[in-house]
């Protein structure tokens, strides 16, 4: 049974958004049922939440992607365009100055 669960939980993108408590309120509930013990209830807790903020990494690196390649496709000015023609711009305005 307890595999079962564990199986369960760690299945799709819910986990990612699995908090502390629900973990914590879902071990508890199961403990008092009696389909498992305390012990086996904390170590579920500790899995889950290792489990829970991994995928959370994962799905953050996943969305950055997906961003980047999007912006990729639009051909925006990046940050580091814009600094360039920012420091190209001064350059030319000192000269213009200069030449006055």
């Amino acid at each position: 049974m307890f595999d079962l669960i564990k199986k369960t939980m760690l299945t799709g993108v819910g986990l990612a958004a699995m908090t502390k408590d629900k973990v914590e309120e879902l071990a508890k509930e199961l403990s008092e049922k009696g389909e498992m013990s305390e012990k086996e209830g904390r170590e579920l807790v500790d899995e889950l939440l290792k489990k829970s903020e991994q995928a959370k990494k994962d799905l953050e690196k996943k969305v950055e992607n997906i961003v980047e390649k999007v912006l990729g496709k639009m051909n925006l000015a990046s940050k580091e365009d814009i600094s360039k023609i920012e420091k190209r711009l001064k350059r030319l305005e000192k000269k213009d100055t200069a030449d006055s």
